[in-house]
């Protein structure tokens, strides 16, 4: 079957989550991963939003995290409050996936999603973190949605919003943060990791017909690709489910 980038992507993020995880997303394609993992390969997964509704039937996938239809005969609905403390609950969190996106990571998985030049005077101001940090900074492991431009993976964020592993192998646990940091970044071209033991970013596996070379030119930084595979295309299973059962009036596909 013939499928897009984006649903690719969706799907490549769907496959990281497990039986048992408590997903923390937001709006848009992140929402969607986590709907697709629980209608496809991890039905016992638990979606929360940082407005409180937790495990909701989510029958038709919600614009974003403050629309009603994610109260859809949920298990409980709480609040903000309680969303973050179940992130910073030292026995939930080490089960909780957090899903982010931002306008620039580099390559120990700091993102950058406050500004875009100098903080004072920058050339484009964002909207700041909202709940980023925190989940980057509690949760277990996140996985992490942006698209392949060398503005985008950058030698060195303009701005540290939402910590990776700041600066290496001990940047987090001298930083006072608990285990955890990213997992997974999914891109329009590959998906990338990091090495358990530098902590940096290195390629897993490239879209087909994409090369590591071509990935390592949308970078400002290099990275190890003698790791990298070619990534299964969706089955036709997913993208029927995803498209029929997850987002059948394609508003975020």
């Amino acid at each position: 079957m013939e499928y897009t980038l984006k649903e690719l992507m969706t799907i490549c993020a769907a496959r990281e989550i497990n039986n048992g995880d408590i997903v923390f997303c937001g709006t848009g394609i992140s929402m969607l991963a986590a709907m697709a993992a629980k209608n496809i390969n991890a039905p016992e997964s638990v979606i929360f939003f940082e407005t409180g509704a937790i495990d909701s039937e989510l029958a038709h996938i919600p614009l974003a995290v403050a629309d009603p239809r994610i109260m859809y005969h949920t298990s409980a609905n709480g609040g903000l409050m309680d969303a973050f403390c179940t992130m910073q609950n030292p026995f939930v969190g080490q089960r909780v996936v957090g899903i982010l996106g931002a306008a620039q990571i580099d390559i120990y998985g700091n993102l950058n999603s406050t500004v875009i030049g100098d903080y004072d005077a920058p050339d484009v101001r964002f909207s700041g973190s909202g709940g980023a940090c925190d989940v980057a900074s509690f949760v277990s492991r996140s996985i992490i949605f942006m698209k392949m431009e060398k503005r985008k993976f950058k030698k060195k964020l303009d701005y540290l919003t939402s910590p990776g592993y700041l600066d290496g192998p001990d940047g987090r646990k001298n930083a006072g943060l608990p285990p955890g940091g990213p997992d997974k970044v999914i891109t329009d071209m590959g998906v990338m990791g990091f090495d358990p033991d530098t902590r940096q970013m290195i390629l897993l596996g490239c879209f087909p017909g994409i090369t590591p070379a071509q990935i390592l030119d949308h970078m400002e930084f290099e990275i190890r690709t003698d790791r990298a595979v070619e990534i299964d295309v969706p089955t036709q299973t997913e993208l029927t489910l995803l498209r029929e059962k997850c987002d059948p009036h394609g508003l975020i596909l």
